[in-house]
C-alpha cells in the first residue's frame, strides 16, 4: 500500500528545481491548490467545470528548492475542437514535467472520469505520481479514510505505484505545505529556474483576461461557461496623470457564441456586466498594484469553440 502522508520528509541539503503538474477531472480543485501553494491568485477558480484553459505556471520559492506548478485544464471527453485542444495541452504537459499530482476530490467517490485519467496516467511510466485527495474540509474522517483506500486500490488495479497519497484542504490550508515538502524531493537537483519573487510566467494581459472571465462565469446559466472568452485589446497608462496618482486603462472584449447569450452577460440595464467589471477590477488592481479603469464590451464570435480561425484569434 502506498504511504499515507502524515509525516514530514527529511530536508534536502542540495537545491532542487523542477516542474510539477496537477491533473484531474474538471473541478477537482487543481487551480485552488495551485493558488494555495503559491500564496497568491495565479489561476482562476470557479465552481463551473472546465474553467482553466491555459497552462498556468505558479512558482513556489523555498530556500532549498523552487517548485514550478503547471496547472492544466481538466482532462475530459471532448465535444468540440476547443475540448480537443485542451486535452492536447494536458497530454503534452504530462510528457514534460518531473512529477504528476493526480487530484481527486474527497467528497466524490472515484468515478469513470477519475478512472479514465488514471488509465492515461498508467501509460506515463517514468514520471513519479502523487495522489492528492482534495477538499478534505468537506468530509468526515470515515469518508476520507474510505477515499484513501479506494485511491490506493485504483493504483494497484491499474499498475500505478503512487509515490504518496496526500489528503489536503486548500481552502482550510491543511497539509498544503506538507504536499510541497513531498513534491520537492521528487524534483531534479539544479539551480532556480525563475528569479526570486516571480510567482508566475503568465503574461499580465492573459492573467487580466482570465480574472475578467472568472468574474463573468459567476452566476450564469449552465450552458454559458464554455461559451465565454475574454481578450484584452489594450493596457495603457493614462496620460497626463501625476506620478503619485497613476491610472491604467484596460480595454477588453467578452466574447460569446450567440446573440441570445449577450443579454445574459449584460443583464437588465447592464447590471450584470457592471458587476463583472467591479469584481474583476478589484482582483486586477491587486494583481498589478495600480488603480485601473476597466472598459468592457460584449461581442459575438459565432460558434468560436468549433471554428479554427476564431480559436486562433481568441488565443487557442
Amino acid at each position: 500500500m502506498a504511504p499515507m502522508s502524515v509525516r514530514k520528509p527529511e530536508t534536502e541539503a542540495t537545491h532542487r528545481a523542477g516542474f510539477a503538474c496537477f491533473v484531474g477531472r474538471p473541478n477537482a480543485g487543481k487551480s485552488t491548490l495551485t493558488n494555495a501553494l503559491v500564496g497568491q491568485k495565479v489561476a482562476i477558480t470557479s465552481n463551473r467545470p472546465q474553467t482553466t484553459r491555459h497552462t498556468v505556471r505558479g512558482i513556489v520559492h523555498r530556500p532549498e528548492a523552487q517548485l514550478v506548478l503547471v496547472d492544466t485544464p481538466g482532462l475530459h471527453k471532448p465535444r468540440t475542437l476547443l475540448g480537443e485542444r485542451l486535452n492536447d495541452i494536458v497530454r503534452t504537459t504530462w510528457a514534460e514535467v518531473d512529477v504528476i499530482g493526480f487530484c481527486l476530490p474527497a467528497d466524490q467517490k472515484v468515478g469513470p472520469g477519475d478512472r479514465f485519467i488514471a488509465k492515461e496516467l498508467a501509460g506515463v511510466k517514468k514520471t513519479p505520481k502523487i495522489a492528492i485527495v482534495t477538499k478534505t474540509d468537506l468530509v468526515d474522517s470515515k469518508t476520507l479514510a474510505e477515499q484513501l483506500v479506494a485511491i490506493d486500490r485504483l493504483g494497484e488495479e491499474l499498475g500505478i505505484e503512487w509515490a504518496e497519497i496526500v489528503p489536503v484542504s486548500a481552502v482550510g490550508d491543511k497539509q498544503v505545505q506538507l504536499l510541497a515538502d513531498l513534491l520537492v524531493p521528487l524534483l531534479p537537483e539544479g539551480p532556480a529556474l525563475y528569479p526570486e519573487g516571480d510567482l508566475t510566467d503568465e503574461p499580465e494581459q492573459v492573467m487580466v483576461a482570465e480574472l475578467i472571465r472568472e468574474a463573468a462565469l459567476e452566476g450564469v446559466r449552465d450552458e454559458l461557461p464554455h461559451s465565454i472568452a475574454v481578450v484584452v485589446e489594450e493596457m495603457l497608462p493614462r496620460e497626463d496623470r501625476p506620478a503619485d496618482k497613476p491610472l491604467l486603462d484596460i480595454h477588453a472584449n467578452v466574447y460569446i457564441e450567440r446573440p441570445s447569450q449577450k443579454g445574459i452577460i449584460i443583464g437588465p440595464k447592464g447590471k450584470r456586466l457592471k458587476e463583472v467589471g467591479i469584481k474583476s477590477r478589484k482582483h486586477i488592481e491587486a494583481l498589478l498594484g495600480t488603480p485601473v479603469f476597466l472598459d468592457l464590451h460584449v461581442k459575438v464570435a459565432k460558434d468560436w469553440q468549433r471554428d479554427p480561425r476564431q480559436l486562433r484569434k481568441l488565443g487557442f
